[in-house]
């Protein structure tokens, strides 16, 4: 009797171990991780808003593949990460990426938008008044140097206003603290730098929509500034991978546009973005989206060919071709 009990015991003990590991994986809610590094880089800002909720739960460990995120201020580190291989995913502007392509005779491609117009005229309320696009003939505007003056100069030209455009204050920080102090009192500034400046300064409004301003004249959905770009390499050896990383992420989009609350606590813990009570506010104003194949490809088309008419240098000196875009 004594030998059947401890035959009992051997064969019991292996299976409350197996029982009590089955149930700590379950509840940890983790899952097996891919042993391929998927190195991703991310600007800090509205361009990185999308990732925040894909890049906490790879933290956490509740991602099949294996995630690896870094943010950055700038997209210098981004774009010479792509060049070399360290980087194989990144969140850039649309005409970084266009001029990154040009440079490197197709070494990347753009898989998705994800960032559509986030530009807003801001005024001093105190001491101007506009209510339409036609009233700044004949004044100075301030923006950001490069893309946010490029995308206005191109709407004032299509609407024959004759303006000038001031990038004094290139760095759209400087000009939102130029605004907040009653330095310039018209500025072009992109969110959530438009919701930090009016928080500061209740003067402040916002006069105009550029977005609504540019798809009057160009179309609905064409003012396209952010988007995912991968290396052309890494995306011919992992097409699996990509694809479920472009779900995963199309996931943590739509995390963002539904839950602002809860993708700002993952916006301030990841990095991206400091204040989680500003990017709250900032969200439904960043019109962020998630925008591939055919649609983004004909959009991008007209953005990139009215950036070139303005500065062909905004897109590295040509119109990309189509073998830009990842193929569906």
């Amino acid at each position: 009797m004594k030998k059947t009990k401890n035959i009992f015991l051997q064969r019991l003990i292996p299976l409350i171990c197996a029982i009590i590991t089955l149930t700590s994986l379950l509840c940890s809610c983790t899952f097996p991780r891919d042993e391929l590094q998927i190195n991703i880089s991310v600007l800090n800002g509205t361009t990185g808003f999308g990732a925040a909720k894909l890049m906490t739960d790879a933290a956490d460990g509740k991602t099949e593949l294996n995630y690896k995120f870094t943010v950055e201020k700038e997209s210098e580190p981004i774009t010479k990460g792509l060049i070399n291989g360290s980087v194989d995913i990144a969140a850039l502007p649309t005409n970084a990426a266009a001029a990154l392509y040009n440079k490197t005779n197709g070494a990347v491609k753009i898989a998705a938008v994800n960032t559509l117009g986030v530009l807003y005229l801001v005024v001093n309320g105190e001491k101007v008044d506009i209510t339409d696009l036609s009233e700044l003939d004949g004044k100075t505007v301030y923006c950001p140097a490069q893309n946010p003056a490029f995308i206005f100069e191109a709407i004032c030209r299509e609407n024959n206003i004759n303006v000038t455009i001031d990038t004094s204050y290139a760095e759209p920080a400087f000009l939102r603290e130029a605004i907040v102090t009653g330095k310039v009192d018209i500025a072009v500034l992109p969110e959530p730098m438009v919701t930090i400046a009016k928080n500061a300064n209740d003067k402040l409004a916002v006069a105009l929509d550029l977005t609504d301003e540019w798809e009057k004249v160009y179309g609905d959905n064409t003012l396209m500034q952010g988007c995912i770009v991968v290396r052309t390499e890494w995306a011919d050896a992992h097409p699996k991978e990509l694809e479920q990383f472009l779900s995963d992420y199309e996931d943590s989009i739509q995390f963002t546009i539904s839950d602002p609350k809860g993708a700002s606590v993952c916006i301030a813990e990841a990095g991206i973005f400091a204040q989680a009570a500003v990017a709250e506010q900032a969200i439904p104003k960043c019109n962020i989206v998630f925008v591939d194949g055919e649609e983004m490809a004909s959009a991008l088309d007209v953005f990139f060919a009215k950036l070139y008419a303005i500065n062909p240098k905004s897109v590295g000196g040509k119109i990309p071709d189509s073998k830009i875009y990842l193929e569906k």
